[in-house]
């Protein structure tokens, strides 16, 4: 079932990762860039020449990413506890702390265009047993939605009525932010998604706008130009309309855990599944174009 909102078929393009995460186009390399966590490396891929490179070793097991305006990756550090940016493979370190006490495990990551950074804080990398990071304490007492102001760094929890918020996006018009909540039946909630208005910077109150099965979380998301929401769940990709009706479900052979939205017209979707990363042709785009957000205003 894809209602036309594929244009062809599922290809795998690499085989090799054990939990493939933190998919991004990135226009100045043109290639798809996203983290092998348990293996605490970063691949790329180069669609002109179908080969798969390491980015870097030894990276802290990084897990999302976003593109910032200079054309720098934003991204999300289990090992290090924080929020970082890579700037020409340069990493230097933007936020590892609130109010005095360490992040927990920051997961995934979102540019507005104000150039404000909005991050989740789960704990996966943290947990015990973890491979995904260091064993280590929740410090500041729950699993927050970060905001982080650009020009003055100042850190403010944004959403705190979720359990282990995950993906997020914005709407088009970044009237809403979408987080996924992926705690589960195991802490009394449902797999979800997760709508709240955004105005001058302000959360307001979450309302559920998508569940999913047990087992089949939305793990991380993106908004197309037209509104819908492609999410992770389970063994395949969902597409919700924008009042939150299943449109479409691409169907892959592993449990995915990302996408995005790529390739020069940026009509390409790049799905990070289990071991694996896979290309389908679509019809649509980020709706932030590229992943770029837009001019600051």
């Amino acid at each position: 079932m894809a209602d036309g909102l594929t244009t062809g078929t599922l290809e795998c393009l690499y085989t090799g990762s054990v939990w493939a995460e933190g998919p991004l186009w990135v226009p100045s390399s043109q290639t798809v860039r996203w983290s092998d966590i348990p293996n605490n490396r970063i691949l790329e891929f180069h669609p002109g020449t179908g080969a798969t490179r390491e980015y870097a070793q030894d990276v802290e097991f990084t897990n999302g990413r976003t593109l910032d305006v200079d054309g720098s990756v934003v991204q999300c550090s289990h090992g290090r506890r924080r929020v970082e940016r890579d700037k020409d493979g340069t990493v230097t370190g933007l936020v590892d702390s609130f109010q005095g006490h360490r992040l927990n495990s920051p997961n995934d990551v979102v540019i507005a265009r104000d150039g404000s950074i909005w991050f989740t804080d789960p704990p996966y990398g943290i947990l015990p047993g973890t491979r995904e990071g260091h064993e280590g304490e929740q410090e500041y007492g729950g699993c927050h939605v970060f905001r982080l102001d650009a020009a003055s760094g100042t850190l403010a929890a944004v959403i705190t009525d979720l359990v282990h918020p995950n993906g997020l996006a914005f709407s088009p018009d970044e009237a809403l932010l979408y987080v996924a909540d992926t705690a589960g039946p195991g802490y009394g909630v449902p797999l979800r998604i997760v709508a709240y208005e955004v105005r001058d910077a302000v959360c307001g109150p979450g309302r559920v706008v998508v569940e999913l099965p047990d087992g089949q979380a939305a793990d991380g998301l993106r908004v197309d130009v037209e509104g819908r929401i492609w999410t992770s769940a389970g063994p395949a990709v969902r597409v919700y309309s924008p009042s939150f009706e299943l449109l479409a479900s691409i169907d892959v052979p592993e449990t995915v855990s990302n996408l995005c939205f790529g390739g020069p017209d940026g009509r390409d979707l790049y799905i990070t599944a289990t071991t694996s990363l896979y290309r389908i042709r679509t019809s649509t785009r980020d709706a932030a174009g590229l992943n770029v957000p837009p001019t600051h205003h």
